[in-house]
């Protein structure tokens, strides 16, 4: 039997998030939760999150919940949603504070100012739909074709040198990474929980994932 953690950490999408995780796979015990011993003795672990990325940090601490989010990503299926893709990497731009430092990498702005010191024009945040380029094959996007339209809102993107743990990317306008896989994590920058028929069938694939 499946039993999921959704870490309450106060800045997730909770609700949406466990109710898709019950709709498909109505035998998983889902529970919501910021006790770490809950989240260290589920056999999967999820971290949803929105907002600002200094407030998810503190929020991590206050919550006592920080240590057992790295000892889930070190060692059970862990899936990331938006802020719980962003606190893996090293720092963020965001208040310049530093993040978990699981995976290499750093939370950049979109739109920042460009080498030749141009501002591109964007609507920030990116809001809305988007097609998501599947860059390497993964049990995740199993049944989902690349290319296939993901929900997003989120002001700030990850950037990582490594292109091995890159798992797909989107255009907003120039290509970012919006999805990363290694080992037993895997997270994205959209939200599944809120992109309907590709949404639900990741969260699928994710309960039936076994790295």
């Amino acid at each position: 039997m499946n039993s999921i953690a959704v870490v309450d950490y106060g800045m997730g999408n909770l609700r949406s998030v466990s109710k898709a995780l019950e709709h498909v796979d109505s035998s998983a015990v889902v529970t919501v939760t910021n006790d770490p011993e809950v989240i260290r003795s589920a056999s999967r672990v999820v971290v949803p999150g929105q907002g600002a990325m200094p407030h998810c940090m503190q929020a991590l601490d206050k919550q006592g919940v920080r240590e057992a989010i790295i000892e889930a990503a070190r060692n059970k299926p862990f899936l990331g949603i938006c802020l719980g893709l962003q606190m893996l990497f090293r720092e963020s731009e965001e208040g310049h504070i530093s993040a978990l430092n699981i995976l290499p990498g750093n939370v950049k702005k979109l739109g920042a100012r460009k080498t030749d010191n141009s501002i591109p024009k964007l609507k920030i945040p990116h809001m809305g739909w988007n097609q998501v380029h599947q860059t390497m094959a993964h049990p995740l996007w199993d049944g989902i074709a690349t290319n296939a339209r993901f929900y997003f809102v989120h002001s700030y993107f990850v950037a990582t040198d490594e292109s091995a743990i890159v798992a797909g990317n989107t255009d907003y306008p120039d290509p970012f990474t919006c999805a990363v896989a290694r080992d037993n994590i895997f997270a994205t920058q959209f939200h599944p929980e809120k992109s309907h028929l590709a949404g639900l069938t990741l969260l699928r694939n994710f309960l039936k994932w076994a790295p």
